[in-house]
């Protein structure tokens, strides 16, 4: 067969042939040359647009104070060592990672060399995941106080006032899957056989000449431990929550299911979402002052619901800015009876609204008035809630916290990148001080703007 029996030839041929045919001459054509080397003489910070947002970013945190950064820092002036990474670049890098929606540190370093905004963050200086994660994973106290600093300059500029703020949890998926839980008889052969392959890796260890492969066993053995120490944690883990079971049944008089922990992340819980699945997965809660929108509070917790979650929160504000909010907007799934006590006995004003008040309505029941075996604290909620006052006050808990989940959401809030509630605090953290970054900027042009 003739092999160019059905060669249609290239574009240029065809077009060339159809113009000869046609009697006409051969059109002139500007064709792509998409192999042709060429030089281009340009700095990062000319492609770089100068209202492109990763400016913005590297602007707010070269405002923000690291010295507790710089501290820890050993390579100095008239002294040998090798320089170290300035922390401004690592806290942009994750700022704008995180604003992009970008959670992995294996991604953050492969955007430093490919993608131009995080080339111009770089402006030349190597980074690897390994140092991009130690920075998130192993700075929680730094990451902390520099929240602390950024709400308490805005409470310092009068931009935030902490008057009146508003809580809500929201489920973020774990690292771990729903086959990774085991009971703790289970736990407990696990942990004897990574025990038994730790020691084995360890003999292989000595017992091996070659370098390269007592490198390679030293990796085998480090995974090796790591995988034993998550075990230990998940018994200890299976064992409280297996306790807490048991009390609660005490009270409820219901059957006690065997507990579980996983051992992937023996810290998560599975737990109702909003789709009404379960999955395994932290509580993100999050205080966020309802005049500005800045979030003041973090907190991470495995619990599944909200009832005991307010009264740390309060703590953790007074805290942070030796301050406590005059009133606090939460959804009824915090309203129980130590929260509101506690509240009232610290001074803030608690807002939330009744348990089935429309059905007592309906039913001619009065819902405002105080029951049997109230407190002062649960009688004055109840008489609170009343006014119309009250009801107008609490429409911004859903414009404030709602809000802030739905923005934590679009920068990839779904699924913690991290493994342990310590991490995946530093995470919410990270968002958190992402969020206040921005706001803040926009609340210093807006108080500019009203005073010029």
């Amino acid at each position: 067969m003739d092999p160019v029996l059905f060669d249609k030839g290239s574009v240029e041929r065809r077009s060339s042939a159809s113009a000869e045919e046609q009697g006409v001459g051969q059109p002139r054509l500007r064709v792509a040359q998409r192999d042709q080397v060429e030089m281009h003489f340009a700095s990062l910070d000319a492609l770089v647009e100068p209202d492109h947002r990763v400016r913005v970013v590297w602007a707010a945190v070269c405002q923000l104070d690291l010295n507790r950064w710089l501290q820890g820092i050993k390579a100095v002036e008239g002294h040998v060592g090798r320089d170290a990474t300035d922390p401004r670049l690592l806290v942009a890098l994750w700022v704008y990672a995180t604003l992009e929606g970008v959670g992995s540190a294996r991604e953050v370093a492969r955007l430093c060399t490919q993608h131009l905004a995080y080339q111009w963050l770089c402006g030349g200086v190597s980074v690897n995941y390994h140092l991009l994660a130690d920075v998130r994973s192993q700075h929680g106290d730094k990451w902390d106080a520099l929240l602390t600093q950024i709400v308490g300059t805005l409470l310092a500029e009068e931009l935030v006032t902490m008057h009146c703020v508003a809580q809500d949890g929201m489920k973020v998926r774990a690292q771990a899957g729903k086959s990774s839980f085991r009971r703790r008889g289970t736990l407990e052969r696990c942990l004897e056989e990574a025990r038994q392959q730790v020691q084995a890796l360890q003999q292989q260890a000595d017992e091996s000449p070659d370098k390269l492969a007592k490198r390679q066993l030293a990796a085998r053995q480090r995974a090796a431990a790591e995988r034993a120490r998550r075990l230990e944690e998940a018994v200890r883990n299976c064992e409280a929550l297996q306790q807490q079971r048991e009390e609660s049944a005490k009270k409820s008089c219901r059957k006690v299911k065997e507990a579980r922990a996983s051992t992937t992340d023996p810290e998560a819980r599975v737990m109702q979402f909003s789709d009404g699945g379960y999955r395994p997965g932290y509580n993100v809660q999050f205080s966020t002052d309802t005049a500005a929108g800045v979030i003041v509070g973090v907190e991470v917790t495995p619990a599944g619901n909200d009832l005991d979650q307010l009264p740390p929160m309060l703590g953790q504000l007074e805290e942070r800015y030796q301050r406590r909010p005059a009133e606090v907007l939460v959804d009824g799934g915090f309203a129980s009876r130590q929260a509101i006590e506690a509240a009232a006995g610290q001074g803030t004003v608690l807002y939330a609204p009744l348990k089935k008040e429309h059905e007592q309505l309906a039913a001619g029941q009065n819902p405002y008035e105080a029951k049997r075996g109230d407190s002062p604290a649960m009688a004055a909620w109840r008489q609170r809630m009343q006014s119309a006052a009250a009801k107008a006050l609490y429409r911004l808990r859903c414009q404030t916290a709602e809000w802030v989940n739905a923005v934590c959401r679009n920068h990839g809030l779904w699924q913690m990148p991290v493994r342990g509630r310590v991490k995946c605090r530093m995470v919410a953290t990270l968002h958190a001080i992402t969020h206040n970054l921005l706001l803040g900027v926009k609340l210093r042009a807006g108080a500019a703007a009203n005073t010029g």
